[in-house]
Order: structure tokens, then C-alpha cells, then sequence
């Protein structure tokens, strides 16, 4: 895609969101605002694919700014005040870093890198705290989020090349994911699959929009898992099931009955997929998910270093149980150390390292707290399909997106049933 095209596409769509959160009435603004950051969500990834962006962040900082504007007309509940001590608690690292990031560290960079996603959680999370929205307008939400999915999984059939082509071993590969970070697009094309798949489940009134919805499915799965990356993938299915498990117990028998048929659908969709995909890598894609190299040896690891990465924050941890290690701090020591600076893969073990204490509280916040809305609000059948989404994308590619922090604020929600319109049959006047 036309890098100058993409940047046009990018602003058309900040000032059109812009003008509909602002110009939106004060019952619809809630509404609007989760609109705008879905789209912003789900378009994240295509933006840096493609260029369009205006930084490396910009999804980050779209998303706290439409928040802070949603906070602005909205105000906040006060039940949420355990996310302000959730963000002050950020503070700390930052001036513990001033003493211990190494001279050659661009100390502003690598701050805003790795808070900006933190920030952004803590921010969404206080917006949605108990906002009510009900069952339609989050399926509305969610489309939202799943439209610049769509035209990026387009985007992926029309630019990457023939797999067979590019896929030469079982690593993650940067080139059938279109150019970019394999985890980055299989983490949002994870997404997409989840929302197809609620879809499919929820908004498929006839036989023709099941078909559409199943095979739109099947397309972005078939892309997510050529990319070679498993997390997004993996953290999709479990979503998933997690999804139906709760929506099946929450449904009629009538719907139950329903729901079995589709179930079949679903499953055939993700079978045909699986098989196009092992043909169309030359078995590399069952090599991958078998963990085992494209010779068909053992791999050693099954988490590609990922484990090594989260053993050696914990030390950090250990080493420094108080205040932490401080922001961006375990990069910079692999820097030190190994001469490469690779980026912390699970925001667990990077939180622990990096905030000390501060991060075993903030950790337990992030847990516990939405189990409160949970005690209120039991019937939400979404509440922890989004809550596994996002523990499961943060413990595999951290907060390197925007999308994890977006969907723990989803869970927070309080959503109701839509109310169905009261019909008074009209009393006849009686004449004398």
C-alpha cells in the first residue's frame, strides 16, 4: 500500500472519530468514545504495516486520548479508584531508572515505550469501570474492532508473497506476515478470529450470514497461523472456548440446540483451514505447532526464550524486591550483558521486575478488581473470554499493542440486556 495513502486513511479516520466523539450527545458519548477505540484497536497493526501511522505509538496514545476526552464529558466512577493507585504507582520506576538506565539509554524513548501501555490500561480501566453499555452496542463495539482486521487480513492475501516462497524453516516469519512483526500480526489477526467466531455465535440470524461469517473466519485464521507466530493464535482459541462455555451455559434450551449446529460449522471452518494451511507451508505450520524444527527435530524450548526472558526479570525481582530494577531496565541490561536489547515478552514478569513490591500490588489489582463488577454483573457472558485474552496476549508479546489494554477495559463494563419496546395497546374513548 501507497505510504502516503495509508497516512490519509489514518487521519481521515482520527478527525472522523473525533468529530463523533465531540459532537456526540451526552448519552451516546460512551458509546462513541469505546466506537473510536475499538477501531483504533483493531487497525493498530495495519498502521504500522503499512506506514500509516504518525509514530510507533500512535495507537497507544489514540486510545488515552479518546479515553481522557470520555472522562472529560463522562467523569469517572468511584469504585474504580483502586486504577489511580494503579497508576501511581508507576511513578516510582521512572525516577528509579533516572539512576539506573545506562548512560547510552534514550531515557524519554525508553520510558514512553514501556509505560505507554500501562498508562493506557490504567486509563481504559477507569473509563469503563461500570459504564453501562448494553449487549448490542458491545457486539457493535467489537465490529468495530474487527473491520480494520478485515482489511488487513485483505491486505495480507494481495501483498505477501507465495508462502511456499518464504516459509523455509518453523521460526516466526516476518515476511508472510506482510513485512511485519509476526507476533504483532498474529496477535491482531487472534483477534479477529475471536470476534469472527462471537459472530458467528451471536450474530447470525440466517444460513447466509453463518456461511459469510465462518468463512470470513476461516481467512483470517488461515493468515494468522502462516505467520508462524502461535501466541495469537492460541490465546484466539482459548478465548474462545472460554466464550462458549459461558454463553452456552447462559442460553436457552432453544438456543442451546442452535448453538450445537453452529459449534459444528465453527469446527469445520478451523479443520479446512488447518489442512489449507499444512499444504499451503509444505507441513511447516504442523512442524510449528508440534514444536519441532523443519527438519521434524525436537525443539529444545517450547517457549523460544520467552522462558529465559521471565527467569531473569524474576531475578531482577529477587535482587531488588523494593522499588524494582526500574522502566525499561531489563532491556537494558540484556543490552549490557548480551549485546542485543530483546524487549520483555511477558508484562508478569516485567512488572515484578521493574516496580518491585509496587509491582506485586499492581498485579493483584489487575486481577482482583475486576471480580468485582464480575459479583454484580454475573450474566456477562463476555467477561472472561476478554479477561483470558488479555492475561494470555500479555504473557506472550507484553503490551507492545494497544489491544490488550483495551480489552481488559472491555471486561469492566457493565453490560445489560437491550431493553425491548413496551407496546400499550390504546384504550378506545368510549361516547356517550
Amino acid at each position: 500500500m501507497n505510504e502516503t495513502l495509508a497516512k490519509l486513511y489514518f487521519l481521515g479516520a482520527l478527525f472522523y472519530f473525533l468529530y463523533r466523539v465531540i459532537g456526540a450527545t451526552d448519552k451516546t458519548r460512551t458509546y462513541e468514545v469505546l466506537k473510536a477505540c475499538a477501531y483504533f484497536v483493531g487497525a493498530e497493526v495495519f498502521f504500522r504495516t503499512t506506514k500509516g501511522a504518525i509514530s510507533y505509538e500512535a495507537g497507544k496514545y489514540i486510545v488515552i486520548l479518546f479515553v481522557l476526552i470520555g472522562m472529560f464529558y463522562k467523569g469517572l466512577s468511584g469504585r474504580g479508584y483502586p486504577y489511580f493507585i494503579y497508576l501511581m504507582f508507576l511513578v516510582p520506576s521512572i525516577f528509579v531508572a533516572s539512576t539506573t538506565l545506562s548512560f547510552d539509554a534514550n531515557f524519554r524513548t525508553n520510558i514512553a515505550f514501556v509505560l505507554s501501555g500501562p498508562v493506557c490500561l490504567g486509563l481504559a480501566a477507569l473509563f469503563c469501570y461500570d459504564k453501562r453499555v448494553s449487549y448490542q452496542q458491545l457486539s457493535q463495539i467489537m465490529l468495530f474492532m474487527v473491520l480494520p482486521i478485515i482489511a488487513h487480513t485483505a491486505y495480507l492475501y494481495l501483498y505477501v508473497p507465495d508462502l511456499k516462497e518464504v516459509l523455509n524453516s518453523t521460526a516466526s516469519n516476518r515476511a508472510a506476515a506482510g513485512g511485519w512483526g509476526a507476533n504483532q500480526v498474529s496477535a491482531a489477526l487472534g483477534l479477529g478470529m475471536f470476534i469472527m467466531a462471537v459472530r458467528l455465535f451471536t450474530k447470525s440470524p440466517n444460513m447466509g450470514l453463518k456461511v459469510l461469517n465462518a468463512l470470513i473466519l476461516g481467512l483470517i485464521a488461515f493468515r494468522a497461523v502462516t505467520t508462524m507466530s502461535r501466541g495469537g493464535v492460541i490465546a484466539a482459541v482459548m478465548a474462545i472456548f472460554i466464550f462458549l462455555f459461558y454463553y452456552y451455559r447462559s442460553a436457552k434450551t432453544r438456543k442451546r440446540n442452535e448453538l450445537i449446529l453452529l459449534f459444528g460449522l465453527f469446527c469445520m471452518s478451523l479443520v479446512i483451514t488447518w489442512f489449507v494451511s499444512i499444504s499451503q507451508t509444505n507441513g511447516l505450520v504442523n512442524l510449528r505447532y508440534a514444536n519441532k524444527d523443519h527438519l521434524g527435530r525436537e525443539k529444545a524450548s517450547l517457549s523460544t526464550g520467552r522462558a529465559e526472558l521471565f527467569e531473569h526479570e524474576l531475578e531482577g525481582f529477587i535482587d531488588n524486591p523494593f522499588l524494582g530494577i526500574g522502566s525499561s531496565r531489563a532491556k537494558d541490561q540484556r543490552i549490557e550483558t548480551d549485546g542485543q536489547g530483546v524487549t520483555s515478552h511477558s508484562e508478569f514478569s516485567r512488572t515484578l521486575a521493574e516496580h518491585g513490591m509496587l509491582g506485586v500490588i499492581i498485579l493483584l489489582i489487575l486481577i482482583f478488581k475486576p471480580l468485582e463488577i464480575r459479583s454484580r454483573n454475573k450474566g456477562n457472558y463476555y467477561f472472561y473470554a476478554f479477561l483470558a485474552f488479555w492475561f494470555l496476549t500479555i504473557n506472550h508479546m507484553s503490551m507492545r499493542i494497544a489491544m490488550p489494554a483495551f480489552i481488559y477495559g472491555l471486561a469492566l463494563l457493565n453490560v445489560t440486556h437491550d431493553k425491548r419496546p413496551i407496546h400499550r395497546k390504546q384504550l378506545k374513548q368510549q361516547t356517550i
